[in-house]
């Protein structure tokens, strides 16, 4: 396959320092479910793959949802009494409470606690918070400089509006051999987060720009989307295409150290349930886990009326690591190196996808006469000889029309790309025919 070959040419080193790039290009935005911050995103990506970028108006129905008014910021802060700055949002923008309303007034200490955020488990770190529907103002900071602050008044502005504008995603499409399509979505939503997840925006982003370079059995559709309400809002607008996702993953903290861990889809028996498991099945430490409601955007893409083949991929699973959400998901915490090893393990995953397909045996009364179409000598040149006759021989088998390459692969205990080149030795000598 081409992919294969192409993959065999991944400069690895060039690759991870490249997304590490992007990301550390992407970290200091602010971004919030509807605003600038995620068109400035949308914009820099749009420099790296040619993204369409949609725009949804406040107030638009979206199921059971509507889009919700714009937020923008441009500066916030806390001042002392002697105007020193002790909480400065240009320099980390964790420190705003997320949708804060605007606000600009001078308060004592004990009315400032009431609109502080802080972690008193992890008193060093700052937390991230948002207040989406709840309209309010609030800062965050780390737990001991809340403990530290001395009695007085203190000055707080936070420069910011919330009224109706849009919501903005991105979307880039590429056309394959066939319409049926591998849906691959990451969240654009969180402000100066790494590993969640400036990750998942890095290794999609390169996923797809090396998805341009060859010609794909299946069309790919990525999506770049706030959390929640934008794939909400996707679903709402796209119900015609639906039919055609045959996979489907949500990709999310990809740049820590962590094993992989993939969460199945609704059914837990889908497609890309079983690839997933079966790429996953030799990688140490690896974890498969069942179906939850709770979780990123798969919820929405695996709920009741739709009910995709869409199950999703990280590596430590949101809230299961001490960064998370935290002050210390920054630059630090992800690697180039990380970020490379998820996007290799995302090519595979890909490779499996376009390789497993349906054939079925165009003479299948008996074994056929391999030696006069030349395949026996196929396999003397083979170094594999045995393991390459034992593939043309399980395609015959299984290829009824009923097993896919997956199937076969499984069954055979051969590796997938060693029977997907014997069963196009075989296409090619007119013995296999792919159905659809």
């Amino acid at each position: 396959m081409e992919i294969t070959n192409q993959i065999k040419n991944i400069d690895t080193i060039q690759a991870g320092n490249s997304m590490y790039a992007l990301a550390e290009r992407l970290y200091p935005i602010c971004r919030s479910i509807t605003g600038n911050g995620v068109r400035e995103t949308l914009q820099i990506i749009k420099s790296y793959i040619p993204l369409d970028i949609i725009e949804v108006p406040t107030g638009t129905k979206v199921f059971d949802w509507e889009i919700p008014e714009e937020w923008n910021i441009r500066d916030a802060w806390i001042k002392d009494d002697k105007g020193e700055k002790i909480i400065d949002f240009k320099k980390l923008n964790l420190h705003v409470l997320n949708y804060s309303t605007p606000v600009e007034e001078t308060i004592p200490l004990e009315e400032l606690k009431k609109h502080i955020f802080t972690l008193p488990g992890q008193p060093d770190l700052v937390p991230y918070r948002t207040s989406y529907h709840n309209r309010q103002w609030g800062f965050c900071m780390s737990h001991n400089q809340l403990v530290g602050l001395e009695n007085k008044n203190y000055k707080v502005k936070i420069d910011s509006d919330i009224k109706p504008g849009s919501l903005t995603y991105g979307e880039f499409y590429i056309q394959g051999e066939t319409k049926a399509e591998i849906l691959v979505s990451c969240h654009v939503c969180h402000p100066s987060l790494c590993n969640d997840n400036l990750s998942g925006i890095a290794v999609a982003v390169h996923l797809a720009a090396f998805l341009t370079t060859i010609k794909p059995h299946f069309s790919y559709r990525f999506i770049f989307i706030p959390g929640t309400i934008g794939s909400i809002t996707w679903l709402s607008r796209n119900e015609n295409i639906l039919k055609n996702i045959r996979y489907g993953l949500v990709l999310n903290l990809l740049g820590d150290s962590s094993p992989f861990h993939y969460k199945k889809s609704r059914r837990e028996n889908t497609a890309t349930d079983t690839i997933l498991a079966y790429v996953l099945a030799d990688k140490e430490g690896s974890e498969i886990r069942n179906w939850s409601p709770y979780g990123y955007d798969e919820r929405q893409f695996c709920s009741p009326g739709f009910d995709l083949p869409v199950g999703r991929l990280s590596r430590k699973p949101h809230g299961e690591f001490p960064e998370y959400h935290t002050s210390a998901d920054n630059l630090d915490f992800i690697s180039g190196s990380n970020m490379a090893q998820s996007y290799l393990l995302l090519l595979d995953v890909f490779t499996v996808m376009e390789g497993n397909r349906k054939w079925i045996n165009l003479n299948p009364k008996g074994e056929p006469q391999l030696g006069k179409r030349g395949l026996y000598k196929n396999v003397g040149g083979q170094s594999n000889q045995q393991d390459y006759q034992m593939a043309i021989l399980w395609v015959l088998s299984l290829s009824d029309g009923n097993h896919t390459m997956l199937d076969i692969a499984n069954k055979a205990g051969l590796p997938f790309n060693l029977l997907v080149n014997a069963a196009h030795d075989l296409e090619k000598a007119d013995l296999l025919k792919e159905i659809n």
